[in-house]
């Protein structure tokens, strides 16, 4: 009748003697759970006074080798291989194991920066990040304008149907929502306006301010951000899913060229459509502050009229038209080249198409100050 294999065990006693470690039992891979809550539980218990008894150690492998040289340390497990009690063939376990675990496994100091020096890690990597992407925004501007003179003398490749499909999309459908959202911030522009003129007694001046801000500004600011969010995120969701379907390479194969076929018709969508909404939202925005100042400032609509006639001139109105045309442009190229960007999957159509939203508006935003910049130099 044979017994059982007794497990392995780490006992840490005291006597007279001082500090002993006794180890026995099999220290095998089938107990190697046990051993490895046993050494973690003694972890830090055994110094180099600690006495280390083997009499009873049992059947060992690898396994268990490297729990006992976990627990005593590479020095200490390189002593224990050389004493005389074990056999050779557990001696040279011991010693490889040792050797291994003093080469291979020590832990790898990761150098801590100071937060200072990551913030200006991370400052670089988003500088080197925007220049990219800059780079890459300038080189798809570039292959939109070529594929625009390349087709613009070619009637017979003109996409009228594709084009016309997009000016739906992108133009009369979304008069509603412009319209209404113009009318309302024409009313809080008058209401803030008549609010803070009144303390001066020149409430009047409301209607300049009307129509200084909305013919400037408001009409053509509010209708590129809302195209931003509303079309260029369609841009990039429709040719993104495209491109996670492989339809953009059957494109291709069949010896067309995905800018004209997909990019052209809704750039040139967006030049028409834009300015066209622009001057609903003008007009939208004007109504909502004549209204309040009606509301208000008891102002009769021929004298709101008269006074808009008499102290607005067109160059205000030119002046925020002449910037629709490029905010359009620059919102389209930015919706379709994000749609090519993406990698396949659908968690890249939606990282992607908001990255499309947040790129057009913050491009809309700077390009309006730059506008607004060279226009009070100029003096318009």
């Amino acid at each position: 009748m044979t017994t059982a294999p007794a497990p392995g065990s780490a006992t840490l006693t005291r006597d007279a003697a001082g500090e002993r470690l006794s180890i026995s039992g099999d220290w095998t891979l089938a107990h190697y759970p046990a051993l490895q809550r046993r050494a973690n539980e003694l972890a830090g218990s055994i110094g180099a006074e600690v006495a280390v008894d083997i009499a009873r150690l049992g059947a060992m492998d690898t396994s268990g080798a490297f729990v006992i040289a976990e627990l005593l340390g590479s020095a200490r497990t390189q002593q224990l291989a050389q004493h005389e009690d074990l056999p050779a063939a557990r001696r040279a376990l011991l010693k490889t194991v040792g050797d291994a675990i003093d080469t291979y496994c020590k832990g790898v100091k990761r150098k801590r920066n100071a937060g200072f020096v990551e913030a200006l890690e991370r400052i670089g990597r988003s500088l080197e990040g925007s220049w990219k992407q800059t780079a890459k925004l300038l080189a798809f501007i570039g292959i939109t304008l070529q594929g625009f003179l390349a087709t613009v003398w070619q009637p017979k490749r003109w996409r009228v149907t594709s084009l016309v499909s997009h000016i739906e999309q992108t133009g009369l459908d979304a008069v509603p929502i412009l319209a209404l959202l113009s009318f309302m911030v024409g009313a809080v522009v008058a209401f803030l306006g008549s609010t803070a003129l009144a303390s001066y007694g020149a409430s009047i001046f409301t209607v300049d301010l009307i129509g200084f801000a909305f013919l400037r500004e408001f009409g053509v600011l509010l209708t590129s951000i809302l195209l931003a969010g509303r079309t260029a995120s369609a841009f990039t969701a429709q040719i993104g899913s495209m491109k996670a379907r492989e339809e953009i390479d059957a494109i291709r194969t069949l010896g067309l060229d995905p800018v004209q076929l997909l990019v052209l018709p809704r750039v040139l969508a967006l030049l028409i459509a834009l300015p066209l909404l622009t001057f609903i939202a003008m007009i939208a925005g004007i109504v909502g502050g004549g209204v309040v100042c009606m509301a208000v400032l008891k102002m009769s609509p021929s004298m709101f009229l008269s006074m808009f006639q008499a102290d607005i001139s067109l160059t205000q109105f030119l002046v925020g038209i002449a910037k629709a045309p490029v905010f359009a442009f620059m919102i389209g190229v930015i919706g379709c080249m994000e749609g090519f960007k993406v990698s396949g999957s659908a968690q890249s159509v939606g990282e992607h198409t908001t990255s499309a939203v947040v790129q057009s508006i913050f491009v809309v935003i700077l390009l309006d100050a730059l506008a607004a910049l060279f226009y009070m130099e100029m003096g318009w």
